[in-house]
């Protein structure tokens, strides 16, 4: 065998080439070269297998026994070849019809997601959603890295002149804390009751997040009490449970957060809480982007603003 692993595709090419036409400026034409060329390339090629593929008389060209042995291979070998390319073009359209939709919590809104998902698929059958659930150390969840095409987020964003979004769910914010708390007993409780108490913080990198949800806005400029950082939910409540702080907590969010020992109550003195499906103002043009947007808008009847 020795030699014969270094035959190129284009050898192959140029052979089934004449063994179809069975003459070699025919051959040549229907490959673009020049017959000399194809010539020198087929001889190149029995030198190297160490057999005649073709014999040439003034009759024209026929194939030998060894060429006609190789035929099926060869033809084998580029329809293989030809399939692996294709196998990469599938990828990589596959990737450029792949959304990421990123969620800091996972929306438990009334079956919102796979409403959104089923009037996206209905508009775009070939493109895949793949969610990712990022921890609130990225308020931006995956936006801001570019790890995600659309997210849902809670306002407010940094660097909000970045993003455009749509509304999801505009929700009252209610307190969360242990069922022991004095407060617990109240039906309802005043922003100003809370001021004083250990809060459960984001992470440093959530900024202005961070701010909003320990109500800095309602402090009057004193600095509020960290009784310990969350970065998601089962933190959040382990840190509940313990007895660590106080935690608003948008309505919706509630279910994941009052399991055994933690109990939730309505605040008063607190615009509702904006939880939006986000994307990067620069991708607002990218087709896929929108359609799950509008999928989005007419899943929740939403409205932009």
């Amino acid at each position: 065998m020795g030699m014969t692993m270094d035959v190129h595709l284009r050898d192959l090419r140029y052979f089934v080439a004449v063994a179809e036409e069975l003459h070699f400026t025919r051959a040549a034409e229907r490959l673009y070269v020049s017959q000399p060329a194809l010539s020198k390339q087929i001889r190149a090629l029995e030198r190297q297998l160490g057999a005649e593929l073709f014999r040439r008389d003034r009759h024209g060209v026929e194939l030998t026994d060894a060429g006609t042995a190789l035929l099926p291979h060869a033809r084998g070998v580029l329809d293989t070849w030809q399939e692996g390319a294709a196998a990469v073009d599938a990828v990589r359209a596959a990737r450029r019809s792949t959304l990421v939709v990123g969620m800091s919590t996972s929306p438990v809104r009334g079956g919102l997601l796979p409403a959104i998902r089923s009037r996206f698929t209905a508009a775009h059958p070939e493109a895949a959603v793949r969610l990712r659930q990022i921890n609130w150390e990225d308020p931006t969840a995956g936006l801001a890295d570019g790890t995600a095409d659309l997210a849902f987020v809670w306002l407010p964003l940094p660097g909000r002149d970045r993003y455009d979004w749509t509304v999801v769910a505009e929700e009252p914010l209610m307190v969360a804390l242990p069922d022991t708390h004095p407060l617990a007993a109240r039906t309802a409780i005043d922003i100003a009751d809370l001021l004083d108490e250990p809060f459960l913080a984001l992470p440093e990198s959530a900024g202005p997040l961070r701010d909003y949800w320990l109500a800095l806005d309602a402090r009057g400029g004193s600095p509020p009490r960290i009784g310990a950082e969350i970065a998601g939910t089962e933190e959040t409540y382990e840190a509940l449970a313990a007895g660590l702080g106080v935690c608003l907590v948008a309505e919706g969010n509630v279910p994941l957060l009052t399991l055994g020992g933690v109990t939730a109550r309505p605040v008063h003195g607190l615009a509702p809480s904006r939880y939006v499906l986000a994307w990067r103002r620069q991708d607002g043009r990218r087709p896929l982007v929108r359609a799950y947007a509008e999928a989005c808008r007419r899943a929740t009847g939403a409205r932009d603003d």
